[in-house]
């Protein structure tokens, strides 16, 4: 029996090799651990053989795995995957779904080939994405699921039936960039939500400000419609009240996404390509998070104002 994982990373202040939790975990438990910089380099199929093992287990390695290591162990290798197979392939499906809008997700454990995540599938369950749900809060969850389901495999390993994918019906999740965490006012609001809490912890959903980069970590999408330019920094006035380029719609009284909302005047939001976008939690560059009230009274930003997508 071993465990591998990947070599060490600076990380933290300093940037000093850091091991990875796994790595932590297995020498805590006595298990020899194994970290080659890419299994398909020459000798590794050897090395591995020479733990004789019946099957092995793969979640989130972060390498296309030959099929050389792949046939090492006699039943072959298993992967537990954070989507239901074949929607969402890649490294960041979790990610990936919540950005695009999915509202159900799943686990899927399967027989791996030397595609990627394209082998034959074993055992699938679903769950709902909550719809506030941000990327790093659906990844905790779908660990304890992906550990039972994957533990039902293992039992199950000779007499399950393997079921092809429909490579037809694949969708892909690539691997996330600091890109994919810009925010371009001109999309809906909702689909800003959504982006926010996808890229929730990593890499942040950024927009320029007036006084620099800002990261959003949570937000709401309000309905309406408002005459100003995406970008535009509103003050949210409740219907029949006219604050000049206010945004009049939907959502300052009554159920929304954190239930009751008392009356939004004086607040200010966020003019997109449909609806607001209203920020809840925000970061401003090297500084500590903090509610976006906090943030617009610290930086002096007033109604007119505007906000724009991030550029290199």
């Amino acid at each position: 029996m071993a465990v591998i994982t990947q070599p060490d990373r600076p990380a933290g202040r300093g940037r000093p090799l850091t091991a990875s939790p796994v790595k932590r975990r297995a020498l805590e438990a006595g298990v020899p651990v194994l970290q080659p910089p890419r299994l398909r380099d020459p000798g590794w199929p050897e090395r591995l053989a020479e733990y004789r093992a019946d099957v092995a287990v793969v979640a989130a390695f972060g390498q296309i795995l030959p099929k050389a290591v792949l046939d090492v162990p006699t039943r072959g290798s298993i992967n537990v995957h954070a989507s239901v197979l074949p929607r969402y392939r890649g490294a960041a499906p979790i990610a990936w779904a919540i950005i695009r809008g999915e509202t159900e997700t799943g686990i899927t454990t399967f027989q791996m080939d030397p595609g990627m995540d394209t082998g034959d599938m074993l055992l699938r369950e679903t769950t709902a994405i909550g719809p506030e749900e941000t990327a790093g809060e659906l990844s905790e969850r779908l660990a304890g699921i992906g550990a039972r389901l994957l533990l039902q495999t293992l039992e199950g390993i000779d007499t399950l039936p393997r079921i092809p994918q429909d490579g037809a019906q694949a969708t892909m999740a690539p691997r996330l960039r600091k890109e994919d965490g810009w925010l371009r006012p001109a999309d809906p609001a909702r689909d800003l939500v959504n982006r926010i809490r996808g890229c929730n912890p990593w890499p942040g959903a950024a927009l320029l400000t007036p006084v620099g980069r800002l990261l959003i970590w949570r937000a709401h999408a309000l309905p309406g419609s408002t005459t100003a330019p995406p970008g535009t920094l509103l003050p949210l006035s409740p219907p029949g009240r006219g604050q000049g380029e206010g945004f009049k719609g939907e959502g300052f009284k009554g159920e929304g996404p954190g239930g009751a909302r008392p009356d939004r005047a004086g607040e200010l939001g966020i003019a997109t390509g449909s609806g607001i976008l209203l920020p809840q939690e925000v970061q401003p560059e090297n500084r500590k998070a903090m509610p976006w009230a906090d943030f617009l009274h610290g930086a002096r930003l007033e109604p007119g104002a505007r906000v724009t997508e991030p550029t290199p």
